[in-house]
């Protein structure tokens, strides 16, 4: 089976061609060892020797020169040094038939790298109402090697570039040097200064003698620039520090002799580039008039009518994720309810039937509870980024996000985790610079997501007076909920300055957006974008909380005697069963299940654990209950409320609502007789839960995102730590008070 590296720069289409090639059948992943993202999918070829190739999708990029890890993933995995992935056999170069020019830059450089080349001339459909006219005979002969007309979009000569990379492939097989058959005979690099020639060279030379080969066009990529020399995979470790003291050395000597870097490859790859265009590009006259996107875009990037309408957008793409989730997260609320009511109806109680109700099923449940949002938000997020629009919120928002030290394309991943953080962390992989990513990854899960409402609700139904304040036009309990919820997104600015000048130091990265002409979006195009967001949710995530949901099961249910409570809940169904039992029998039943229920809890490693914990949340003003509840929350925040009701003898099934659990709450007392409960331990309450990583989902999205488990543990430490300080100072102020 052959294999087929697909690349080109952002915003030619070819997510659109890689879906049309592969008929929507990819994997998603990470690459070993890095947080970029690939794609490879499968893709048949009926009439040559290679009837299954493996496509590989690299990320978008604008240049080989490895300034980024999406340029330094393109550069290994081309150079045949990704472990995992064999070099591919061929290349196919996707460029913007509309912005030919631009888009041979990266072609220029992928020909030196001597693999068998296509090139896919993508957006040929536009060219006439761009007043453009391109002969590919004559650009095919130029460059030296196959081109294709294509509109990924519309599925136009899709089949004639799999005839074409069909030809190849197997030209390439009978030849004896697929390198000397498909390099075209002049290269940009041939016209590079002398002396940078030789310094490659002696590079070259150096490298051999250390044992460790490397292209030459890396070479001349670390000689351009040598901020990437770490992260190739080729070098030793060892050696990296003497690698880069040599480049350095050779730098400083080709400056002494006028080889101005980086400024020499620019102009040698546009000369090559105007030589292979002469006579192929003819750009008919036509009236300088605005084009209808920048006719929009006078109103969409306005000053002030741009910035209102990405309010409102916002506004209407949030409560739509609300409106529209709300139905099918209940629907599976619901159906996780009714399958295990019915294993309930069909075994005995016992610790299978509570590994399966209220391990497996509820670890299922909870896993596929956030697929509503998460397809919603990505459904949301493609018709925005194939529209073009998507360039468009990210200019509009620099400004404001820049405050933090990051870019406008942070603005919507951090709006998304207000409705849950995990879309949200994984909305981040439309930023490109590394170091806002993860600091966008690290600071989103302080948005306050609507798991943390029913908390919020909870302690301030209870403990807030309802009352008005400033005249009546502003109610406490309504003014308590509001800081609450913006309580994390305060934070998030200092917490970012901080991340940004000690975890991720370096300058602050420069913001550069083609802004792209709009189009119609594709239905097929984002459908297949939001299905591979779900089920890469499903495969890099589901699985870890699954398993992290029966772990927790089962520190709530081990150890302890389930004896007597798997009686008192047998005779109670059994109870249940009988058309005209007695309500008062029942309800006596139902009071002993919830008490044992409660003293399980308690002798369970869980309730021990909260012993353990009790004198380090007694300075928040907390009991060991709120510490087991907050412990046994560690899956889901909302899951707190139906814990606390286990714990005061009332049954799980309380909620945010429950004047039960309200009047449990403000009755509960130390030995001494103090209330636990007061408006300062409410309040130190939300000020944890708005501040912690309080949520086992989030943490293993983090992970799975950033391939470590170093960033969730660090994000669990100082969320953690962030959210103890909080609710300590609130505690002890409000008590001052």
């Amino acid at each position: 089976m052959a294999t087929v590296a697909l690349i080109g720069n952002p915003n030619t289409g070819k997510s659109s061609l890689f879906n049309a090639l592969c008929g929507g059948q990819a994997r998603v992943g990470n690459y070993p060892g890095v947080t970029v993202e690939h794609k490879t999918g499968r893709m048949r070829l009926g009439s040559t020797s290679h009837k299954s190739i493996e496509l590989v999708d690299l990320p978008g990029t604008y240049s080989l020169s490895a300034r980024s890890a999406d340029e330094a993933v393109s550069v290994e995995v081309l150079s045949g040094e990704m472990p995992g992935l064999a070099r591919p056999d061929a290349v196919i170069v996707i460029l913007d038939a509309t912005n030919l020019e631009r888009n041979l830059y990266l072609l220029s450089q992928v020909l030196e790298l001597g693999l068998p080349t296509l090139v896919a001339l993508n957006m040929w459909d536009r060219l006439e109402s761009e007043g453009i006219a391109i002969d590919p005979k004559s650009l095919s002969h130029s460059l030296g090697v196959p081109v294709v007309c294509t509109s990924a979009s519309k599925r136009m000569g899709v089949a004639d570039l799999q005839s074409a990379l069909g030809e190849l492939l197997e030209s390439a097989e009978s030849s004896q040097s697929a390198r000397e058959q498909h390099q075209p005979a002049s290269l940009a690099s041939t016209s590079f200064p002398e002396p940078f020639r030789r310094c490659v060279d002696e590079l070259a030379l150096w490298f051999d003698s250390q044992g460790c080969r490397l292209p030459r066009f890396q070479i001349e990529r670390l000689l351009i620039d040598d901020s990437q020399a770490h992260s190739y995979r080729v070098i030793p470790k060892v050696l990296t520090s003497e690698v880069t003291e040599r480049i350095s050395q050779a730098r400083e000597q080709l400056a002494s002799e006028g080889v101005a870097i980086p400024l020499f490859e620019t102009r040698a790859r546009y000369a090559w580039i105007k030589q292979r265009v002469a006579g192929v590009i003819e750009r008919k006259p036509r009236e300088r008039r605005a084009s209808l996107s920048d006719q929009i875009d006078r109103w969409l990037t306005h000053r002030w009518f741009g910035l209102l309408f990405f309010v409102v957008l916002m506004f209407l793409i949030f409560q739509s994720i609300t409106w529209f989730a709300s139905w099918p997260m209940d629907g599976i609320e619901f159906a996780t309810q009714w399958i295990g009511q019915r294993i309930e109806s069909m075994m005995a109680p016992g610790p299978l039937r509570s590994l399966l109700v209220d391990g497996i099923i509820a670890g299922v449940g909870s896993v596929l509870v956030f697929l509503p949002q998460i397809a919603i938000l990505f459904f949301f997020i493609a018709i925005l980024e194939d529209s073009g629009y998507m360039s468009r919120a990210a200019f509009m928002m620099d400004k404001f996000m820049s405050i933090l030290g990051m870019s406008g394309k942070s603005f919507l991943p951090l709006m998304s985790s207000f409705a849950c953080a995990i879309p949200g962390i994984m909305a981040t992989r439309t930023i490109e610079n590394r170091r806002d990513r993860m600091v966008t990854i690290l600071i989103a899960p302080l948005m306050s997501c609507s798991a943390r409402w029913p908390v919020y609700v909870l302690m301030v139904s209870a403990f807030v007076p309802n009352r008005s304040v400033m005249g009546g036009w502003i109610g406490a309990q309504g003014a308590v909920l509001f800081a609450m919820m913006a309580l994390g997104a305060l934070v998030s600015i200092p917490v970012a300055w901080l991340l940004q000048r000690f975890v991720f130091p370096g300058e602050p990265s420069t913001f550069i957006m083609e802004l792209s002409s709009y189009k119609w979006p594709s239905l097929r195009v984002v459908l297949m974008r939001v299905w591979e967001r779900v089920l890469a949710f499903l495969a890099r995530a589901g699985s870890l909380i699954l398993v992290t949901s029966v772990l927790i099961w089962a520190a709530a249910y081990f150890p302890g005697d389930h004896g007597p409570l798997d009686i008192a809940t047998a005779k109670l169904e059994a109870e249940q069963a009988i058309p005209d039992a007695d309500p008062e029998k029942q309800q006596a039943l139902e009071t002993q299940i919830n008490q044992l229920k409660s003293e399980m809890i308690s002798q369970s490693y869980l309730g021990t654990a909260g012993d353990w914990i009790e004198p380090i949340v007694r300075p928040l003003g907390w009991d060991g209950k709120i510490g087991v509840a907050v412990l046994a929350s560690f899956p889901a925040r909302e899951v707190i409320v139906a814990t606390l009701g286990t714990i005061y003898s009332l049954g799980a099934g309380q909620d945010e609502n429950s004047q039960g659990l309200a009047a449990q709450l403000r009755s509960a007392t130390w030995p001494d007789g103090r209330p636990v409960y007061t408006l300062a331990t409410a309040c130190s309450i939300m000020v944890f839960f708005a501040l912690c990583a309080q949520c086992v989902s989030t943490l293993v999205t983090i992970r799975r995102e950033t391939n470590s488990w170093r960033w969730p543990i660090f994000s669990f430490v100082y969320m953690t730590a962030l959210a103890y300080a909080g609710a300590w100072i609130v505690f002890n102020l409000m008590s001052f008070w």
